[in-house]
């Protein structure tokens, strides 16, 4: 065996292997103190890009909760207030049904003032109603066309543009397949036109019926001509109200809603009396409309209540299974790291022990020279 002292072979080897284990207990050490797998794109340039993703997902999911419950909020705001105007109402029918008898001749115009009190209460609630400065139960989230297709197009009736964004629209027709081509700014959906059916384009959120006596291609050219906003088709006015409950810009991560509204016209009590008995017995009906119409109004609140409920627990549920799926790409599983901490830590020990060892293997060649 050649002895030589000029390069101690063994002793490099031992402090390159002590070098490694170091930096491996380091990593072990960085890991187990922040909870991290990945802490830097060194340590798995794809896992941080996946993470990163997730994270902004989750981020903006959190969001979406948030506003789900909101919108939650909105509801609960104007349904309130729909629960005074309908014990209203309730009180003019019954104020209405003593007025109508013959035993109140004397005494109708104190009824009738009440009556009109109630009246104009019943308005103040409806257009004072409001959240974060936004009016709810005079027609929130409610929008019209600029131009009215079921007056001017035969067989074309239910014209809803509730759903879509505020606007001008534009309708292209081909009349060898019958589709129809509604174009919203870069968006365009198609839908094939036939009689006796709902005409839905649900991306956009605008739907209309054709009765069974139509020509499809009269229809078809019509809805094409209609030249309503800006030479555009038709435009879409009225306050925004959408609702962002997902993380990307689809149709199906966003909810909208209206709220009817209960003013004293829209309810047709403005011009309700009290004061003659035929008047109260007319009363009775026009009474009961605006209970029906106030019944529909909390029927469609409760209903959209129910729906972001829902809404709201898949959002929960969709951030709990994403921020698992994080976890697993960028936390460290701590009982694994924990033993390749230990498995490094007595490599340290024995590498600090053989370097020292390989240090003192040249000290041999002194027994020669002695």
């Amino acid at each position: 065996m050649a002895l030589r002292i000029q390069n101690n072979i063994a002793s490099l080897t031992a402090n390159r292997n002590l070098g490694r284990t170091s930096n491996n207990l380091a990593r072990s050490l960085e890991r187990l103190s922040s909870g991290f797998r990945i802490n830097r794109a060194a340590d798995d340039a794809a896992g941080l890009s996946i993470s990163q993703k997730f994270r902004a997902q989750i981020a903006s999911l959190k969001a979406a909760t948030r506003n789900a419950s909101e919108a939650g909020s909105v509801l609960q705001v104007a349904e309130g207030g729909m629960e005074q105007i309908h014990n209203m109402l309730t009180r003019l029918k019954e104020l209405a049904t003593q007025s109508a008898s013959s035993n109140s001749d004397g005494n109708r115009t104190e009824i009738d003032a009440e009556a009109q009190k109630l009246i104009s209460e019943i308005d103040r609630i409806a257009t004072s109603t409001e959240y974060n400065g936004v009016s709810l139960l005079n027609g929130y989230g409610t929008r019209s066309a600029d131009t009215d297709a079921e007056a001017t197009i035969s067989n074309v009736y239910d014209f809803n543009v509730d759903s879509a964004a505020t606007g001008s629209y534009e309708f292209g027709y081909s009349a060898s397949t019958d589709t129809l081509t509604l174009t919203f700014g870069s968006v365009s959906e198609t839908a094939v036109l036939t009689t006796n059916s709902t005409i839905s384009f649900g991306t956009i959120g605008v739907s209309f019926k054709i009765s069974g006596g139509a020509t499809i291609d009269t229809v078809g050219a019509a809805l094409a001509t209609m030249n309503g906003s800006g030479g555009n088709d038709f435009g879409v006015t009225g306050t925004a109200a959408q609702f962002q409950i997902g993380d990307k810009n689809d149709a199906d991560k966003k909810l909208g809603f209206t709220i009817s509204s209960v003013t004293k016209t829209s309810l047709s009590i403005d011009t309700l009396s009290l004061t003659t008995q035929s008047g109260s017995q007319t009363a009775l009906g026009t009474i009961d409309t605006a209970i029906g119409s106030v019944n529909t109004a909390r029927g469609a609140i409760g209903a959209n209540m129910n729906r972001l409920s829902y809404a709201s627990a898949n959002l929960q549920t969709a951030v709990e299974n994403l921020t698992s799926s994080e976890s697993v790409v960028r936390d460290v599983d701590m009982a694994m790291e924990m033993s390749t901490f230990t498995k490094n830590q007595i490599l340290q020990q024995a590498g600090v022990s053989m370097l020292a060892q390989a240090n003192s293997l040249p000290q041999a060649v002194l027994s020669l020279l002695g």
